[in-house]
């Protein structure tokens, strides 16, 4: 489970990690009173769980309690990417001098922990790692030994850290382990002006399979895409590109995703049908899919076993006739193997829906989904 960015911050808080001071408002009104309360200039930040908050304009100044009030109005209410902002954290304005990146996270990969600093913060780490690699210090964590002091110290040196940052590092670990996260990120941790070393964001994933070891605040729905899928039963995770992808298993749907990168296109979603959907899930889940205003293209990747793939085109023309008018304005790329294939193919070639286009291969498929997502 995602936390919001003021949950992640009670964690590091209770931890002994310094976050600026402040308190949540879910109306104009509150924000005007924490402010107050603050007596400082203050930052209104809309609280959703996805990035790209600033861009958006859900972060925004205010210069006391009056502008809070008018900045947390123009707020609350958003919808950032699918997520609609209920709640806005009203915190003391900070001065930055210098900002870095600190994360510490399960590596599946490796089967162990992974810290990551850099002294370079506030950037997208996606395109800080694939523009200056060097840029990052990474150091794999040995479970039982974690990130003692002499650890901290070495990551905060090599990345260009003050040694107070240190501590803070030390500290993230025990977030980590505390509390059965699965990644503690940190970006912009920062150093202020009168040499002070804070955590200016916060985010914190949780081990849903360690819940019942923990006192939890129940997660809310919020309306968004997430929890629209959630009711449906849909395995679903929004990202941030413009190419939807559904498949059938989670394997070939991270596999498509990869693909679909590989293509030079982002994914805007993880959406997992399962391995014995029915019509009604496909159309479900191509539905919910085509509510994303991110998306510009989506691909279906499905390989015909338990759930046969006539079911699956079926399903598609479905969810079209359903969304009517709305099923009309982004092209949809199927490629279709395995079980019934033949029939599925012929079900789609029946329907003509000028939206469907078919492709025979993954690889094909994938560049096909990420011409039309760029406009070509």
């Amino acid at each position: 489970m995602d936390l919001y960015e003021y949950q992640a911050k009670e964690l590091f808080r209770r931890h002994g990690i310094p976050v600026p001071r402040g308190a949540v408002a879910e109306t104009p009104a509150e924000a005007r009173a924490i402010a107050a309360d603050l007596n400082a200039p203050v930052v209104i930040k809309a609280q959703v769980k996805t990035g790209g908050r600033g861009k958006a304009g859900g972060i925004r100044p205010a210069a006391g309690p009056v502008a809070a009030e008018h900045e947390a109005a123009r707020v609350l209410g958003m919808d950032i990417k699918g997520h609609r902002a209920r709640r806005v954290l009203v915190e003391a304005a900070t001065v930055p001098f210098e900002e870095y990146y600190a994360a510490i996270l399960v590596d599946r990969a490796e089967g162990g922990f992974l810290a990551m600093v850099s002294g370079q913060g506030g950037v997208e780490i996606e395109e800080l790692a694939a523009s200056d690699p060097g840029a990052i210090v990474r150091l794999p964590v040995d479970p039982v030994e974690g990130v003692d002091a002499d650890a901290a110290r070495l990551l905060a040196a090599g990345a260009g850290l003050p040694e107070q940052a240190a501590e803070v590092l030390e500290r993230l670990w025990r977030v980590l382990v505390t509390e059965d996260a699965l990644l503690v990120e940190v970006n912009p941790l920062v150093c202020t002006t009168d040499q002070r070393v804070v955590a200016l964001d916060g985010k914190v994933t949780l081990d849903d399979n360690a819940a019942f070891r923990h006192r939890r605040e129940a997660e809310e729905p919020t309306g968004g895409l997430e929890d629209r899928a959630r009711a449906k039963g849909l395995n679903y995770v929004k990202l941030d590109g413009t190419v939807g992808v559904i498949g059938n298993g989670a394997g070939l749907v991270m596999s498509t995703l990869d693909v679909v990168a590989g293509a030079g296109a982002a994914p805007a979603n993880f959406l997992d049908i399962g391995g014995g959907a029915s019509a009604q899930v496909m159309a479900d889940g191509l539905e919910i899919i085509l509510a994303d205003p991110d998306v510009r293209s989506v691909l279906v990747n499905v390989f015909g076993g338990i759930t046969a793939c006539d079911a699956v085109a079926d399903g598609i023309v479905t969810a079209l006739e359903l969304l009517g008018e709305r099923g009309h304005g982004r092209p949809i790329v199927v490629r279709l193997d395995g079980n019934n294939a033949e029939l599925g193919r012929r079900i789609l070639d029946e329907a003509r829906h000028p939206a469907v286009r078919q492709v025979s291969t993954m690889d094909d498929a994938a560049a096909t989904a990420a011409r039309l997502a760029a406009g070509a």
